[in-house]
């Protein structure tokens, strides 16, 4: 019996961390947003692998990673987000938009 109780304690586990993680994106870039726009394009200039397939359905890894940036930015920034993924100041924000995008280190 406990074996069956156990074993649905994980099955419920299971499924519930897999619910949370399929929620882990990211709010939608409004269209024809300036910022996200120049993000992408400089990013694919400045960096090799841009094109490639993220795993977030839809985007390949510098849109993916430029809708992170898009989004882990104070809503009233207003600068590039690549040359502030560059700065010690969004040095943390890069790094975690890289693993979301898998792109980078």
């Amino acid at each position: 019996m406990m074996k069956h109780v156990f074993a649905a304690a994980v099955a419920v586990g299971l499924f519930v961390s897999g619910a949370a993680f399929a929620a882990d994106e990211y709010n939608p870039v409004p269209a024809g947003d300036a910022q996200y726009k120049n993000c992408v394009s400089y990013a694919n200039k400045r960096y090799e692998g841009g094109t490639e397939k993220s795993p977030i359905a839809g985007q390949n890894k510098a849109q993916a990673w430029c809708t992170c940036m898009w989004n882990e930015t104070p809503d009233n920034f207003t600068g590039g987000l690549v040359a502030f993924s560059e700065s010690s100041k969004g040095a943390r924000i890069n790094k975690v938009c890289e693993k979301y995008a898998d792109w980078g280190n």
